[in-house]
This record gives structure tokens, C-alpha cells and sequence, in this order.
């Protein structure tokens, strides 16, 4: 039986010639900029492609190195410039000054009642984020003693791929370790002192006396998560990397 075409349809010889039609024009080349511009995204892709351990630890540095400018900043009286330094790093760190690690002071580090107590009528409280400091307790860094461990173990095991690389194949580290060693420790230590303070104020009811980690504690589980980042991280973009160079190079023999 013979099919009906439906009205204002178009009949399959109709639509085999337009297909055959298109495929005979002359495909469209991009004009001489958007050349230019494709070739030149595409060799600063395969620069980057080469030298992408040196960018990401050269940002690392910087990231990790400024918070600690702001206190030098402090001390040496430019306290626009620290003040600016403090104000960008706000919303990536609570930057409580019980939290954060000192310079120029008599100590590296205060628990909250020295801060209280020597801070005079300073405001200094639990969340007094906006304490940097001042000439007999030192300044503060920008950043929170525990991301100073994360962000800094960052930049040194990635000084210590680019070196491992160049004689072994380093593979990543396992998911199961990477939660093991990196996610678990941080999460105990922060995750209990967030909920010591939170649980409270929740549920008034509960008694529940706020912990307040150490120093040192803060430093163990930043420098094992930045550790573990990288080791986790760095051997995907260096398997990345090294395809998209491939391609490249095989695309239009770049060396």
C-alpha cells in the first residue's frame, strides 16, 4: 500500500536534494581575526600545556604569599594597602584572629581569652574576624592558620611533583585514600569545633562547651588535604596536558 505524503510535508526526494544541496556549497572560512584569533588561543594552549606545573605552583605561591604581605604591610605603616589585602581575602577565610597565625607580636598564635584579655578595649571576641592585630600583639595573617597549611602544602608538593616527575610516573592517589588521609582528619578536627559553636546556638537547650583546636592540629589536617589534592589532582592534569600537547603538535607540527 502506498504511503500518503501529508499535506505541507516535503517528500523525501524533496529533502535527499536539499541534503545534497548543502553538501555541495562551499563551506564558510573565518575571516582573517577569528583565524588569528583560533591560532592564537590554541598556542597559548599548548604553552600552557607545557608549563602548566609552573603556573599553577607560580599562583599557589602568590595565593599563599599574600595574606602574609598584609601583616608586614601593617608593620611597616601602609595600613591602606594590608587594609585591602585584608578585605579581598574576607570572603575566602573567616580570618578569626584566635584562628590565625601572628607577626611582629610576642607570640605566633592566641587562644581566644590572651586575645580578650591583651586586646584591651579592642572588641576582640569569638567572631571578631576584624581584629588584625596591633603593635604589642603583632598582625595578623590573612588567612586562617589552617588554610596557610592547606594553600602552602599546595605549593610545596607541587615544587615536589615537578621534581618526582622527571624520574617516576606518578599515578594518583586512590579516592578511598584521598578521603582517608585528606577529607576524614580535617573534617573530624573542623567539623567538631564548627558544631561545638552551632549546636548551641541551634538548640539552646544543649550543653555543649565550645573546643577550640590547636595550632598544631590545624596544621596536621591542612598539610595532609593540600598533600592529597595534589596527589590526587596533579597526575590528571599531567595526563591531560600531555594529549592536548599531542594533538597539537600533530595538528600543526608545533614543537
Amino acid at each position: 500500500m502506498r504511503e500518503t505524503e501529508s499535506p505541507g510535508q516535503p517528500s523525501a526526494a524533496e529533502v535527499l536534494e536539499e541534503v545534497k544541496r548543502r553538501q555541495q556549497e562551499p563551506r564558510q572560512r573565518p575571516d582573517g581575526t577569528t583565524r588569528k584569533l583560533v591560532i592564537a588561543a590554541d598556542r597559548f594552549i599548548f604553552w600552557l600545556s607545557k608549563r602548566w606545573l609552573a603556573v599553577f605552583n607560580t599562583l599557589a605561591f602568590i595565593y599563599v604569599g599574600l595574606p602574609f604581605l598584609a601583616p608586614t604591610l601593617m608593620h611597616l605603616g601602609a595600613e591602606g594597602a594590608a587594609s585591602f589585602i585584608y578585605t579581598v581575602y574576607s570572603p575566602l577565610c573567616h580570618q578569626l584572629p584566635q584562628r590565625s597565625w601572628f607577626l611582629f607580636g610576642r607570640q605566633m598564635s592566641y587562644r581566644l581569652p590572651e586575645l580578650m584579655e591583651l586586646a584591651g578595649g579592642e572588641g576582640t571576641n569569638a567572631f571578631s574576624s576584624g581584629f588584625v592585630g596591633n603593635e604589642a600583639l603583632g598582625y595578623k595573617v590573612a588567612f586562617c592558620q589552617r588554610d596557610v597549611a592547606i594553600y602552602g602544602a599546595i605549593f610545596l608538593f607541587g615544587l615536589l611533583y615537578g621534581m618526582l616527575r622527571r624520574h617516576w610516573d606518578v599515578r594518583p592517589l586512590p579516592w578511598w585514600a584521598y578521603i582517608l588521609l585528606g577529607l576524614v582528619p580535617m573534617g573530624l578536627d573542623g567539623g567538631y569545633q564548627f558544631l561545638s559553636y552551632a549546636l548551641p546556638l541551634i538548640f539552646p537547650g544543649i550543653s555543649l562547651e565550645p573546643y577550640e583546636t590547636t595550632p598544631l592540629m590545624r596544621l596536621i589536617t591542612g598539610t595532609l588535604f593540600g598533600w592529597a589534592t595534589v596527589w590526587l589532582a596533579y597526575p590528571y592534569v599531567q595526563s591531560s596536558m600531555e594529549d592536548v600537547r599531542a594533538s597539537l603538535e600533530q595538528r600543526f607540527e608545533w614543537a
